[in-house]
């Protein structure tokens, strides 16, 4: 099946008019329209919004010389167009993000759980059409368990290979919260990835100049924390089959983690606060026993970065479609070149290509 034995272990899609048709007919009016500026400046790339429950949330109109690709290929208009652009980068499967649903869309349980539900079956009708090429990461609408573990069964039985996680409050319940135990177990189950991606479980103001702002805490660090959390609450060895990863927030954070939740087992036995009296290997990195995968960026400092997580843990992506810090459509080519420079072995790269992907999520 495989030409290139390598996997994309984070490409993306751009929502469009199409991902909101899939939705009941009854929830037609919850789902997001798009809207433009009254008084664009000409000087200025053009720009569009969605409106969701009367709010204003991005929507992204992109340069195709910038992001290196196309709005058929960004969209999922020509599912053939996308495969053969993998064709041209290296690449046999993409596993897809969303963009707009990175962050919690929507105040109301209810629109959250209508757009949930048509982004899901949007992403099974057009994957499905790839032969096995794109595989989907599931949205759940968490704010109504019920309904997540019907989406996750869905998405099992409809090629999607995790299901995404914020690192924050998400429906009001911190990642370790027993509120997501069911959530925790049904995903056991499955055999389906828990996926922490940059992002946020909080729904933004509409106030773009505000979000940016707070760009950073906002979307960077809740996918860290998400990592701490889970660890020193132990969610891993509850679920012994189940894996994790972290998604597009390279792995220089690494070491610190690792450090703190060692310093935490040795200062904080038997807090209340953080139940720490974990078991802690010295033959074993933190992630490798908690079965956390990382997605780090070709230059960073892979060195210092394979002293605390093993190579057999590390992903990569492209951020294919999005045109931010993370994109690297060239990832494949850049970490063989470290390779062949002696920074990591070549053992290393191709595990970080192929190997380690395809064990995360299970493909």
């Amino acid at each position: 099946m495989y030409k290139f034995n390598v996997i994309d272990a984070d490409a993306h899609i751009d929502e469009t008019e199409a991902t909101w048709e899939y939705g009941r007919a009854e929830e037609k009016a919850l789902m997001p329209v798009v809207g433009y500026p009254k008084n664009p400046d000409p000087k200025r790339p053009p720009t569009a919004y969605w409106i969701v429950d009367g709010k204003r949330k991005p929507r992204r109109i992109r340069d195709d010389a910038t992001c290196g690709s196309t709005v058929n290929t960004r969209e999922l208009g020509d599912v053939e167009e996308r495969l053969r652009h993998m064709d041209e980068l290296g690449v046999d499967i993409h596993v897809i993000y969303p963009t707009l649903m990175l962050v919690q869309p929507a105040d109301r349980p209810e629109t959250e759980l209508a757009m949930c539900r048509s982004y899901n079956r949007w992403m099974a009708d057009r994957c499905e059409k790839s032969r096995g090429r794109l595989r989907w990461v599931c949205v759940p609408p968490t704010h109504d368990m019920a309904a997540t573990l019907e989406e996750l069964r869905f998405a099992k039985d409809h090629g999607a290979c995790g299901v995404l996680k914020k690192g924050d409050k998400e429906a009001d319940k911190w990642p370790a919260d027993e509120y997501y135990y069911p959530f925790y177990e049904e995903a056991e189950r499955l055999d389906m990835a828990i996926c922490l991606h940059l992002g946020s479980g909080v729904p933004d103001s509409g106030n773009t100049k505000d979000f940016a702002l707070g760009a950073f805490m906002r979307t960077q660090l809740p996918t860290i924390h998400g990592v701490h959390a889970l660890i020193a609450h132990r969610i891993p060895e509850k679920y012994p089959k189940l894996r994790f990863g972290c998604i597009e927030a390279g792995a220089s954070w690494t070491p610190y983690i690792a450090y703190d939740l060692r310093r935490r087992k040795e200062r904080q036995q038997g807090s209340r606060l953080v139940p720490t009296d974990y078991a802690l290997s010295d033959e074993v990195d933190i992630f490798t026993q908690s079965r956390f995968y990382v997605s780090c960026q070709v230059d960073e400092d892979l060195k210092t970065i394979l002293q605390y997580i093993s190579e057999d843990m590390l992903i990569l992506g492209s951020d294919y479609s999005h045109q931010d810090q993370a994109k690297e459509h060239a990832f494949v080519q850049a970490i063989r070149k470290r390779a062949a420079q002696g920074d990591i072995t070549p053992q290393a790269a191709e595990k970080m290509l192929f190997a380690n992907p395809k064990a995360f999520y299970a493909l």
